[in-house]
């Protein structure tokens, strides 16, 4: 196996929203949210770090590489590009939410912050 084949197996983790729910309060894991900026505004999962084209590269200079990083999207569909993203820039735990925010906000609209 060459190097190149070895590091194309890194890829990124689904994560349920239950999963998400009983690790958020412990502040273990970094929420980052790539909806626009008007959905980000109007509603987002409690402590979520808005990540944009604009800041991507401030956070991957800021962010501790080893921490979990959570990627939320609408859907759980584009998350998975952009936790794959992450993957490649060394990021070791990386996390797709599956159902996205409008599945978060369904099950725990308490932890949705404005």
């Amino acid at each position: 196996m060459s190097n190149n084949e070895a590091a194309n197996e890194q890829t990124f983790i689904h994560m349920q929203v239950d999963e998400l729910a009983k690790v958020l309060d412990s502040h273990s894991h970094v929420v980052v949210d790539i909806r626009d900026p008007n959905a980000f505004a109007s509603g987002r999962i409690t402590d979520a770090v808005h990540l944009t084209n604009e800041n991507i590269a401030d956070f991957l200079r800021e962010a501790d590489p080893d921490a979990p990083v959570v990627v939320c999207c609408y859907h759980g569909h584009s998350s998975q590009q952009a936790a794959q993203y992450l993957v490649s820039q060394d990021f070791t735990k990386v996390y797709s939410l599956d159902g996205g925010f409008t599945q978060w906000q369904s099950q725990y609209p308490d932890k949705v912050a404005r």
